[in-house]
């Protein structure tokens, strides 16, 4: 063992100490306002129902609709990869994980709509009754992971039905055994912080009036206007909404079309790939990174139906703006109708399947200091984990294949995953 180096410094240990003291608010606020991501499961997608539509039977409803569509449209691997652009290594895994999906878990997030979609006559009694199907499926196992309502907004000319409908929906489920773990609330058409504040008021007053948990209640913000994006003070108010939520906010959901008609984007552009909304969802991502709040990209109205020609240029579409959501990390989306659900999987998948043994291999390098012909850092073994965990949650990955490649436990890809702020150096399993 050679000689050590002498050590020495020029500044009292008081220095330090005195400048760890002036930034001791810095630090509460860094933690208060960028705890990182939850770490729990995020849908891969969002479907919506109408409140006056929605029924015991709507998830199971709707994988069967999506299957058949795949047995009249795409009866086999080869044809579903024919269409959709697959590779032949990939076409047999994507097809029978498609299907197996739309046999198991049809829909990962249903949110019962009493917003744009709703056409209800007595919307007191369809919320009510969501409340009692919503609460009944989880107790059958019926239900799909994520579940709520999409309420009227804030705005002054359906404010009062919003809030109504809001209180009917949670006190019904209350009534009927609970507040599920899944429950997900929307916030539409949110303009101005204030609004989310008043909506942060109302659950407020709710969890008062019921003993539950200060908190207990987090809610999604749709950004469908361009004042949510830039406020008239030049400012973007999508990040004083998160702060206005008061760790409640949960998401940022994008609204394609209300969004795009908001700027004066003509119906024939209006979709989820146009500049204007890859502008607004740029501001949102930043606005949410390491917040916890979860971005999620919007849909598109192109419905995969009639003649087999029409759906599969329907399928292409959605496939393709669903890849390209995923690149650019919108991990999230809207499907509209049950004939999207099997390219929202389809896409979904081969992202995954596509980049599993490179992020694997690249993932245990890292772990076990191996090394490899990529230099990776902390943050990138924390997406690496991310992306792992990710296609594990939604049926893309198999738990026991990822061991297999990274030889780690599910606890050891989390750690990676969701590290402490300032420690991103957390140790395989």
């Amino acid at each position: 063992m050679g000689q050590q180096e002498k050590v020495s410094t020029s500044l009292a240990g008081a220095v330090s100490e005195g400048i760890s003291a002036s930034l001791a608010p810095v630090d509460a606020e860094l933690d208060r306002r960028y705890p990182g991501d939850p770490g729990t499961r995020q849908p891969v997608h969002t479907v919506y129902v109408p409140g006056n539509v929605f029924d015991a039977g709507t998830i199971r409803s709707w994988g069967d609709q999506a299957l058949a569509a795949l047995d009249e449209h795409a009866p086999d691997a080869a044809s579903f990869a024919a269409v959709l652009g697959l590779t032949e290594d990939l076409a047999e895994d994507v097809y029978g994980r498609v299907r197996a999906k739309l046999e198991r878990e049809p829909i990962e997030d249903l949110r019962v709509d009493f917003e744009d979609g709703y056409a209800g006559k007595d919307e007191d009694q369809d919320a009510a009754r969501a409340a009692r199907l919503i609460s009944e499926a989880y107790r059958n196992r019926t239900a799909a992971p994520y579940m709520g309502i999409r309420m009227k907004c804030m705005e002054s000319a359906v404010r009062d039905r919003g809030i109504r409908t809001t209180d009917v929906f949670l006190t019904g489920l209350l009534e009927n055994g609970g507040l599920p773990d899944g429950l997900v609330l929307t916030l539409p058409k949110v303009t101005y912080p204030e609004q989310v504040s008043a909506f942060v008021r109302l659950l407020e007053a709710f969890e008062k009036a019921h003993g539950l948990d200060a908190g207990r209640l987090g809610f999604e913000i749709q950004i469908e206007t361009s004042q949510s994006i830039l406020a008239t003070d030049g400012t973007a108010a999508v990040a004083r909404m998160i702060g206005a939520a008061e760790g409640r906010a949960t998401g940022l959901h994008y609204g394609t079309f209300d969004y795009s008609a908001c700027l004066g984007v003509s119906a024939a552009y209006q979709a989820s790939d146009h500049p204007a909304a890859d502008h607004a969802k740029a501001i949102m991502q930043v606005a949410a990174a390491g917040t916890g709040v979860r971005v999620s990209d919007g849909s598109t109205n192109v419905l995969p139906v009639g003649s087999k020609e029409h759906v599969h240029e329907a399928w292409r579409l959605h496939y393709g703006l669903t890849r390209r959501a995923l690149a650019r990390a919108y991990y999230q989306g809207w499907d509209m109708h049950p004939g999207h659900i099997p390219t929202r999987y389809a896409a979904v998948f081969a992202f995954y399947r596509e980049g599993f043994e490179a992020a694997a291999k690249r993932l245990s390098a890292y772990a076990n200091h191996a090394g490899g012909d990529v230099m990776d850092e902390p943050a990138t073994a924390k997406a690496l984990s991310s992306y792992l965990l990710r296609g594990i949650d939604c049926g893309a990955l198999d738990t026991a294949e990822v061991d297999a490649l990274t030889g780690m436990s599910r606890a050891a890809l989390d750690r990676f995953a969701a590290p402490r702020r300032g420690d991103l150096t957390a140790s395989a399993e």
